[in-house]
């Protein structure tokens, strides 16, 4: 019946309508799909790629000069309670922390001054204009005095050990080759819905998709901005970060899988970090990473179809932005015919159709919905040794804010993501909102 109606109607062939009608298929699977690939990655890195942990009781032989580069753009609220913990708190004894401050209007550079006249460790150079977080950490590589440079938010506190097993992983024999290590992302503000939501969303993220990446190709789609390591010899090798790309983050993973250098996400290394508490930074946050997505997908796939055989180690990560961004597409446009083919019918009095459109999309839902879940179960019983499964509770409103805003936010953005490819993007950046956040 379909086919018969594309045929007449759309003035197609029928292998055309088969072609058409199995890609329909292909996309509307692809939520249930893409969670039991994420969920089985999990499943394969758990006995293949585990053992690349640290191990109990290993011993540190060499500590390198590593250097903590700090952003800031108007974070008087939350930066010197950062500073204060980076330069008191951590295990390791040959580093420092080197201050970025792009462009603040705040009160964030008396802080500055005051801090750095209590701490030699503390350096920091000052920024005339805000010109994006990948701008100054782009100058920050060139007065960095470690041959290691931790990019640290101005928000996120890493835990005490953190230097420590940073470079356990990079002098082990293994880590000869790893451009990058991502640390584990942990919220500390849980105090409100959004918060708790994210909590399952990051060990999500983290415990399953970098899990996976890990597992099947040694790739990594995308760094934590908050809190990841750079060999500096391999970053430099890549360029440094693309300063007019919206997430530099995102843009340097890619940037250095092309190059064939090898990411390591280490799940033992934890970073606590706070996340957006309102509807609306929490969005405008998911606008930014959808357009940084899309900005490397555009940039990375010509190169891709170029060279499809010297670049095959990409292709996974390929698939599957590809398929993120053109069911972005495919899920809004659909959504939007269904609803109006409902109206349709119910304003022609055929509410049978209704009722077995409303009830064939229920178990659709319903399917994604168990899918969804055995991955974010699968996430937190894997993330930190299950001690956030309490958090499953609020799986349904990351199932939901992911279904729902997500593709929206890709969509929206496509427009402002292929403006940088043309050459008139921008990496400027403005803070959240920021809150104390109490220790207890």
């Amino acid at each position: 019946m379909t086919s018969q109606f594309m045929n007449e109607i759309l003035g197609v062939s029928p292998g055309w309508s088969r072609l058409v009608a199995l890609c329909s298929l292909i996309l509307c699977l692809y939520p249930i799909l893409g969670a039991m690939y994420w969920f089985w990655g999990a499943v394969a890195y758990r006995w293949f790629r585990q053992k690349d942990e640290l191990r109990p009781g290993q011993s540190l032989v060499k500590t390198p000069m590593v250097t903590i580069m700090v952003p800031a753009h108007n974070e008087e609220v939350v930066i010197e309670r950062t500073l204060r913990y980076l330069l008191t708190e951590l295990d390791y004894p040959n580093y420092e922390v080197l201050v970025l401050d792009d462009g603040s209007t705040d009160q964030t550079p008396q802080l500055l001054a005051r801090l750095q006249a209590q701490f030699a460790q503390l350096r920091v150079i000052t920024i005339t204009a805000n010109q994006g977080k990948a701008h100054a950490f782009n100058i920050g590589t060139f007065f960095a005095r470690g041959e290691y440079i931790l990019s640290n938010d101005a928000d996120t506190l890493p835990e005490p050990d953190a230097l420590t097993k940073y470079m356990q992983y990079f002098t082990s024999p293994a880590g000869l080759n790893y451009a990058a290590i991502t640390a584990n992302m942990d919220v500390y503000n849980r105090t409100t819905l959004w918060g708790k939501s994210q909590t399952v969303e990051f060990a999500s993220i983290v415990g399953i998709i970098k899990r996976s990446q890990t597992a099947i190709n040694n790739t990594m789609y995308a760094y934590s901005g908050a809190n990841t390591m750079y060999r500096r010899d391999f970053l430099l090798a890549a360029g440094g970060f693309r300063q007019d790309r919206a997430t530099e983050d995102i843009s340097i993973a890619w940037d250095q899988t092309f190059l064939n250098l090898t990411p390591k996400f280490a799940p033992d290394i934890v970073f606590h970090m706070n996340v957006p508490e309102s509807f609306r930074d929490l969005y405008r946050q998911r606008k930014r990473w959808a357009q940084g997505g899309t900005e490397v997908w555009l940039t990375n796939l010509p190169r891709l179809l170029a060279h499809p055989w010297r670049y095959r180690h990409v292709w996974s990560i390929m698939w599957d932005t590809t398929f993120s961004i053109v069911w972005a597409f495919f899920f809004w446009l659909t959504s939007l015919w269904f609803g109006l083919t409902m109206l349709s019918f119910a304003w022609n009095g055929n509410y049978e159709r209704v009722w077995h459109g409303i009830v064939m999309s229920l178990i659709f839902v319903t399917c994604q919905l168990v899918a969804g879940l055995l991955q974010v179960l699968a996430a937190l019983i894997l993330d930190l040794h299950g001690a956030k499964r309490r958090y499953l509770f609020f799986a349904p409103w990351y199932l939901l804010f992911t279904w729902l805003v997500n593709p929206l936010t890709i969509v929206t953005t496509f427009p402002r993501a292929v403006k940088t490819i043309a050459g008139y993007g921008k990496g400027t950046w403005v803070s959240p909102t920021r809150k104390v956040v109490n220790d207890d």
